[in-house]
């Protein structure tokens, strides 16, 4: 648990208001998620970002509007964080029509224009060259708009992040490259994949800026992904971070832990994000115990109106399996 604070809060009420509404939101959400997935509800692959929720809440209280994100397929706490309805998410996990990808995509395929969100995506590492494709877009328009892409620390070895970090620091674009490293890509410690264990050294290969991170600490992801943002708007191009995470469930909902201890799960949870920002709104007397008691009651609601939305909406029609595949008829998407 965090040790009670005795400095005065960095940042507005407003901001430490929306880290503990957002990550609670994406937690409860999860577990909801979980039992529905026990339940047989859901169905198919399912991966919980629970742990992780402090890399996408910090992320967004640090980007503005028009920015635009792309994951892998541990895909549902960044759309939450960004705004994207919790019905939507959870109808997709439904296979429902009314799903953020019309029932098409399931868990690792959750998309939302409308909030900046790119996707997930369920091939390991082709993100990251989709994500300096998006990055180029912006340079290229000069929208003054960045990319960020997160992924893996198992997507760290695929060879299209080399590609893809050598472009982008050759064209200085406006990309900030993530790597969530919980420990594990599966079940395999980073140790026994790689000589190099400190992921972000990476990055310095290409000369690009890197750094390490305390992702069980939204300020602290908020403070790096301002700074990446600062240089990339500045023209001075990408940044590479190594969010340092930790999922507290196993790779999938199929997962059996057991390349790891409960000990070091415990440990973890320790430090967890929530607790962490909640404890500094209760030490600065940014918000009471009743306040926050008020939005967990809130939050409840609106997970298990998700559920109740998912539970009543139609499966897509036979149909739906012809269309948003091969043709689309406004192409290109990006007109002049």
């Amino acid at each position: 648990m965090a040790k009670k604070e005795t400095q005065a809060p960095k940042y507005s009420k407003e901001t430490y208001m929306y880290w503990y509404e957002s990550m609670q939101l994406q937690r409860k959400f999860e577990e909801k998620c979980g039992q529905l997935y026990g339940m047989q509800k859901i169905k198919g692959f399912c991966h919980l970002y629970i742990g992780q929720e402090a890399c996408s809440s910090g992320s967004k209280s640090a980007l503005r509007e028009g920015d635009k994100y792309i994951t892998a397929y541990r895909d549902h706490g960044i759309p939450l964080a960004l705004g994207t309805s919790p019905n939507a998410i959870m109808a997709e996990l439904y296979g429902k029509i009314t799903g953020a990808s019309k029932g098409k995509g399931g868990s690792m395929h959750i998309f939302d224009k409308e909030v900046g969100f790119v996707g997930g995506h369920g091939i390991v590492g082709a993100q990251i060259p989709l994500g300096a494709g998006l990055a180029f877009a912006e340079k290229y328009k000069k929208t003054g708009n960045v990319s960020i892409t997160y992924f893996g620390d198992g997507a760290s070895r695929q060879g299209a992040l080399h590609e893809a970090f050598n472009m982008a620091m050759t064209w200085k674009l406006p990309a900030i490259f993530v790597v969530e490293n919980n420990g594990y890509a599966m079940g395999t410690s980073v140790a026994r994949t790689s000589n190099v264990t400190e992921l972000y050294q990476l990055g310095e290969a290409y000369d690009m800026p890197s750094e390490a991170v305390d992702a069980m600490d939204v300020e602290a992801v908020h403070e790096a992904v301002s700074r990446a943002a600062a240089r990339a708007r500045a023209g001075e191009g990408p940044t590479f971070l190594e969010f340092r995470t930790y999922r507290y469930r196993g790779h999938s909902m199929s997962d059996p832990q057991k390349y790891r201890s409960k000990e070091e799960v415990e440990a973890y949870k320790e430090r967890d994000p929530i607790e962490q920002v909640k404890q500094r709104i209760l030490d600065f007397g940014i918000a009471t115990q009743a306040d926050l008691d008020a939005i967990d009651a809130k939050i409840k609601v609106q997970v298990q109106e998700s559920v109740d939305f998912a539970e009543v909406s139609p499966f897509p029609t036979a149909d739906e399996a012809y269309k948003d595949v091969y043709v689309q008829q406004d192409y290109p998407f990006i007109a002049e």
